[in-house]
């Protein structure tokens, strides 16, 4: 069992790679398979290329969802993206918040922060920037978000109970977040469990789906919404990088399951952020 530090550093390291390829290249490095092979698994099932504000150079491939189509983002809003890459999604929320909203990316990578820092200068914008930090202890002060996204990032992060506890700090009150991820009915063989890509890749760092929902809950948040789910298929060639033949077949027996999820919580007014169930009845 790696100590959430080496996770950390495992996560640092893969993507900081993929921050110097292509987006094809970027696909064939996250979510699986080895630095040997040509295996190729691919959870980004929402596409950009029709979304207002997308910059095809900021989209490495790696999201699972599209958290800013259900995100409620409204013009001059402070926007926080967690787990910001190459800015996709900064990009396609600024588009929304117009020039009199501001864009926050954080992510733990230095070499995706200069990646995006490079593609704002590019689109010129003066009001989306993006710093270098850990979604456990986000360098933001408390509540200046209207929204908070990530998109497929907060698996990667070892506690996740830490994380929807800062989403939940730098919000302001009233305030919501909008996220997809990667959840799991079921539980996982243990070889890919402890597979330091696929835990890179965003599968084996995955929580059940109860236990995901159940952190937003405990972080405070209420009217939590799931907007979309889809099941993942790991297709034959990524799990016989640590499966048997005989050992897929008994796993696709199991019925586990995995999923990305597009789902939102909003953080209380202070008035009612104490109550029991943080739905102020």
């Amino acid at each position: 069992m790696k100590t959430p530090e080496e996770l950390k550093e495992i996560v640092k390291q893969k993507y900081a790679e993929i921050a110097s390829q292509t987006k094809e290249s970027g696909k064939k490095s996250c979510c699986g398979g080895s630095d040997n092979t040509d295996e190729v698994f691919n959870i980004m099932g929402d596409e950009y290329q029709k979304v207002d504000g997308y910059y095809p150079e900021a989209d490495m491939g790696l999201g699972c969802g599209l958290p800013t189509a259900f995100a409620g983002i409204s013009p001059g809003d402070t926007v926080v993206d967690l787990g910001s890459g190459a800015g996709n999604d900064c990009f396609v929320a600024r588009k929304i918040t117009g020039p009199k909203g501001k864009v926050t990316g954080i992510d733990f990578t230095p070499e995706m922060i200069e990646k995006a820092r490079e593609n704002c200068r590019k689109l010129g914008y003066d009001n989306v920037e993006f710093h270098q930090g850990d979604i456990e202890k986000i360098p933001l002060e408390d509540g200046i978000a209207d929204v908070v996204i990530s998109n497929c990032v907060l698996n990667l992060v070892p506690d996740k109970k830490k994380a929807f506890s800062e989403i939940y700090r730098i919000l302001k009150n009233e305030g919501h977040f909008c996220v997809s991820d990667i959840v799991l009915k079921g539980e996982l063989p243990k070889k890919v469990r402890e597979a330091a890509s696929m835990y890179a890749g965003c599968i084996s760092g995955a929580l059940q789906k109860n236990e995901y929902l159940g952190a937003i809950l405990d972080a405070g948040f209420f009217r939590i919404t799931i907007h979309k789910e889809k099941a993942i298929e790991l297709p034959d060639e990524v799990l016989q990088s640590y499966l048997s033949k005989e050992e897929i077949e008994s796993f696709r027996k199991s019925g586990t399951g995995i999923f990305s999820i597009t789902v939102n919580g909003e953080k209380p007014h202070a008035s009612i952020a104490g109550s029991a169930c943080g739905c102020g009845c």
